[in-house]
């Protein structure tokens, strides 16, 4: 019972990518290929709600749901991570047609071959996982 809310926000979530297309590969297509806004208008809804959420969790001092203070750590700003991180998720991305959230989501909308591109990105997080030390992270 303790765990009701997160499962009922991530039904929510899943509505809320399904009923929006956000999972379709068409939309992501055509997002890639610059020939329409949907996607870059869910995107930028996304990073609006977000940051409002952040400037409100600052503000009004939140708990995280295990009463933890509310708090976002700084990283150093070197372009070498956002760029090598942002060119892999955007060729995974472009190659599966789907981001890491949506992946759930096809599953629960059964579109089960996706399940590959899962065990894919869990293959990634552990090699990364190895390899962290030796990167320019």
């Amino acid at each position: 019972m303790k765990y009701l809310k997160f499962l009922l926000i991530g039904i929510f979530f899943g509505i809320l990518m399904t009923k929006s297309e956000a999972i379709s590969w068409y939309r992501i297509y055509e997002m890639f290929r610059f020939e329409s806004f949907h996607m870059y208008g869910i995107i930028g809804a996304a990073v609006v709600l977000g940051a409002t959420f952040v400037f409100l969790a600052r503000k009004n001092e939140w708990k995280s749901a295990d009463g933890q203070p509310f708090q976002l750590y700084e990283y150093p700003k070197t372009w070498k991570r956002y760029f090598f991180g942002g060119t892999l998720f955007g060729l995974g991305w472009a190659m599966t047609g789907a981001c890491p959230g949506p992946l759930f989501v096809l599953v629960g909308n059964g579109y089960l071959p996706i399940l590959v591109v899962i065990a894919g990105a869990l293959i990634g997080t552990v090699v990364y996982g190895l390899l962290a030390d030796k990167l320019p992270n």
